[in-house]
């Protein structure tokens, strides 16, 4: 049986929902006193609140109102969105990318950890189960672009694939990681002082798809939890109870209270990505690039899901494209950023989670250049490579399932 969703307005004037897969809104509450401040520690005063069976999607008030329909369409999509998307990952072009497992970590100082769990390892797949057109797609389009948006591992023989390897609850602490994606590779100061995910400003949109990426791993963390056959030793693993992660990771009285907002920001962004890159995906289709017609069948459902055509999605690239064009100067931190947010994933000493978080911050990669490009207006899709539009749709399924754990965390 569906969800209920219900979407309520604590502002003056409720948001109009009149498109597919939104509710009827409901009449406009009075909005509480008090000015909508925001800081590192009090909460916000209410703006927005969106409900799914009774429990808000973001367990929290929305720090960002213009999400909100979003965030309900998104909610509505899933049930016919996701099959699609997992049906997706099954294909080899969707499946299979050559990482580089072997890298160096080149930004902190690390003491070996040995993952003691068979989850933590991955092994590449036999060559005849990688597609030549793949290997030779991949070895014709690697390039290296001073001030690209990426800068994605040499191709080798070595291929992984996410179906035989998925996301998985392997017991390893990457808190030393994402501290550092944090404070080191986020940004600070100025207007980020005081609100870091929302001021009017490029750099805390960056700051938010970020958090969003993070939200999303602790949300496939918390699901491989909840699917570990015969319970969680803990003899073997830190963390034993989902219910406790799930609140500590994102709940509202959690480590950030934005977290679940943050996830459908970046999922915004993807989704937004996805659609840019629509007819490029379909050429090659039509060109026999992705697979056979089956696979193109399954790709052509998605392209051609009304989530994607709801204006209420673009909501995250229009606000970090507006935000882009007054300062298009200064664009080339947020690809500088984005390069290393990338790189920094072979200081994680997990190799499941390393080929998983080389995967999706390629994916976000690719949503921030197709959202801005070089100059804030976005980037030339027929410049994107076979592994980026690869990472990319995978990207949107990590989300859908991040996503969809949190809807069943809080019914």
């Amino acid at each position: 049986m569906p969800r209920a969703l219900l979407f309520a307005t604590l502002a003056a004037g409720a948001h109009h929902l009149g498109r597919a897969f939104s509710p009827a809104p409901r009449p406009a509450l009075p909005r509480a006193t008090g000015a909508r401040c925001r800081s590192s520690s009090p909460r916000p005063t209410p703006g927005v609140v969106v409900v799914v069976g009774r429990i808000a999607a973001s367990a929290a008030t929305l720090h960002d109102e213009s999400l909100a329909p979003g965030i309900v369409a998104i909610d509505a999509a899933l049930p016919s969105l996701s099959p699609l998307l997992a049906e997706l990952r099954s294909l080899p072009y969707f499946r299979l990318f050559s990482v580089d497992m072997l890298a160096s970590c080149e930004y902190l100082p690390q003491e070996l950890f040995e993952c003691y769990t068979e989850s933590c390892e991955i092994y590449p797949a036999d060559d005849g189960d990688v597609p030549n057109d793949i290997r030779s797609a991949d070895s014709e389009e690697h390039d290296f672009e001073l001030d690209g948006w990426a800068r994605w591992d040499m191709p080798s023989d070595d291929y992984y694939d996410t179906l035989l390897f998925p996301e998985d609850y392997t017991g390893y602490d990457g808190s030393d990681v994402w501290r550092f994606i944090h404070e080191r590779i986020g940004f600070h100061g100025g207007d980020m002082g005081a609100d870091e995910y929302d001021a009017d400003d490029w750099k805390a949109d960056f700051n938010k798809a970020v958090s969003g990426l993070h939200a999303m791993v602790s949300a496939q963390v918390v699901r491989g939890m909840r699917e570990k056959d015969g319970g969680i030793d803990p003899d073997k693993y830190s963390w034993t109870d989902p219910d406790v992660e799930y609140r500590r990771r994102l709940g509202p009285d959690g480590e950030n209270p934005e977290a679940v907002e943050n996830m459908y920001f970046t999922a915004m962004l993807l989704l937004s990505g996805v659609r840019a890159a629509r007819d490029r995906l379909l050429s090659d289709c039509d060109a026999g690039k992705i697979g056979d017609e089956s696979a193109c069948r399954t790709l052509r459902s998605i392209l051609s899901h009304p989530l994607l055509d709801d204006p209420s999605i673009e909501a995250a690239s229009s606000r970090l494209r507006g935000h882009a064009l007054k300062d298009t100067n200064s664009l080339w931190e947020a690809r500088m950023r984005t390069r290393d947010l990338i790189r920094i994933m072979n200081c994680v000493q997990c190799n499941k989670c390393r080929f998983h978080g080389k995967i999706s911050t390629l994916g976000l990669s690719t949503a921030l250049q197709l959202a801005v490009g070089h100059r804030g207006m976005g980037g030339d899709v027929a410049k994107i490579h076979r592994v980026e539009l690869a990472a990319l749709l995978t990207a949107v399924g990590k989300f859908s399932s991040g996503i969809e754990l949190c809807l069943e965390m809080q019914s």
